[in-house]
């Protein structure tokens, strides 16, 4: 264990990603780039009963080229996405975890829900087929916790471990958590992240009954359902998947030379305290926690030059993300000024709840590492109540500073900040 730096600079040197526009960063990256939405009509339950019948899923994924046969068995689909994710990242930063370093790795990777799925199905089980026959192994398996503990596992990481969890800034949380356990000396790199698989009919059929999931425009194909910050938006719709960020000590990672894609440069986390599920009136909560993430390390706000947001498309949760932005950037926010872009990237994925934060950083690590920012697909009608430049196809652009923002249920915001790395 090191003495705490704040001053100490932490960089990003690998990702992973699984999603439902792929399930690796060069596919990922590409598709949302390109504009490919990952949206499509539900598979793992019949929609019949419902409305609304579409989902982000992840396809053509094989938990078996992660994990062992048997630990795939006993667990779900959530804790394979994240140990994939999160190999993905080890093998992408080129680090080789051994026995000289493993108590200096952290693990910091979060769920919103956990292995939801493992509970129900062994309370059929039980209901069914009686006490005797619920598995021994569920509960293990099924802790919001257990993807955090199945990574240093599967990695050998058996440094600073511990999951998060904040509903929908799940992902955003673990991030910047991660980076600050390195600044406290806790470990010198980090497997940070988040994971969900939230596509659960009792979930779908909750989330419906809430009246929080949306429905395509009349007439116009699945994939325009989620419209952020679109004057037509009426809700969001779910996805799942994983995302992760290898985080590092910046000088220990240019002394083994290895690719930086960004820099980890502010950190802002706040509640609400309003209700558990709308934003607080004019998005104040979420104002307090960017405000935060540009005073942690005096990021300049007139230097963010790209947002991607919560943008779930729901038509109260947009309006207040907006107001708070325009509370912290003022009139650069503008739609007509063309300064402060926002890209929209779950018109894409849908809202992938817990693994959101995670896999939205991974995309804002790659606008800043390519200076290239997606478009919002679906987005054809501005909303005054929303007046913000979302770019609506994708371009090259200078991005000094990028930011991740996301909202969670229960009232938690979290905010993280990028910065190109330059060599310096």
């Amino acid at each position: 264990m090191r003495n705490p730096d704040h001053t100490r600079r932490v960089v990003i040197t690998g990702l992973g990603v699984v999603s439902p526009v792929g399930n690796d960063k060069d596919i990922a990256w590409r598709n949302l780039v390109e504009g490919h939405s990952g949206l499509d009509e539900i598979t793992r339950f019949d929609t019949a009963p419902y409305d609304h019948k579409v989902a982000g899923e992840v396809r053509d994924f094989d938990p078996t080229a992660w994990m062992e046969h048997k630990a795939v068995r006993r667990s779900e689909r959530e804790m394979h996405y994240g140990v994939s994710a999160a190999k993905q990242a080890i093998a992408d930063a080129g680090y080789e975890i051994n026995d000289a370093n493993r108590t200096d790795v952290g693990v910091v990777f979060g769920s919103g829900a956990g292995g939801q799925n493992l509970m129900i199905s062994n309370f059929a089980t039980l209901t069914d087929r009686g006490h005797e026959r619920v598995s021994p192994t569920f509960i293990a398996n099924a802790l919001v916790d257990s993807t955090s503990g199945m990574i240093a596992i599967e990695t050998g990481a058996i440094g600073h471990n511990i999951c998060i969890v904040s509903a929908c800034a799940t992902g955003t949380h673990n991030v910047a958590e991660g980076a600050e356990a390195i600044r406290r000396g806790d470990c010198t790199a980090v497997i940070s992240g988040s994971t969900e698989a939230p596509l659960l009919e009792v979930a779908h059929a909750g989330f419906e009954n809430m009246r929080g999931l949306g429905l395509p425009r009349p007439g116009e194909p699945l994939q325009t359902v989620s419209r952020p910050f679109d004057k037509t938006r009426n809700g969001f719709v779910l996805g799942e998947g994983a995302g992760s960020l290898f985080l590092e000590d910046l000088e220990l990672a240019k002394a083994r030379g290895a690719r930086i894609y960004a820099e980890v440069v502010g950190y802002g986390s706040a509640a609400d305290g309003w209700d558990m599920i709308q934003p607080a009136e004019g998005g104040s909560g979420s104002a307090r926690a960017l405000q935060m993430a540009l005073d942690r390390r005096g990021v300049p706000a007139d230097e963010i030059d790209l947002i991607n947001p919560h943008g779930t498309s729901t038509p109260v949760g947009d309006a207040r993300e907006a107001e708070a932005i325009w509370m912290v950037f003022g009139d650069r926010s503008a739609g007509a000024r063309r300064s402060l872009a926002i890209s929209g990237t779950k018109s894409m994925t849908g809202h992938m709840m817990g693994a959101a934060g995670a896999f939205e950083a991974f995309a804002t690590v790659m606008s800043v590492a390519e200076q290239t920012i997606p478009g919002t697909l679906n987005y054809l009608e501005p909303d005054p109540a929303c007046d913000l430049w979302v770019v609506d196809e994708t371009i090259r652009a200078p991005v000094r500073y990028a930011l991740s923002n996301n909202i969670g249920l229960g009232g938690h915001n979290g905010a993280v900040i990028f910065k190109r790395y330059d060599g310096d």
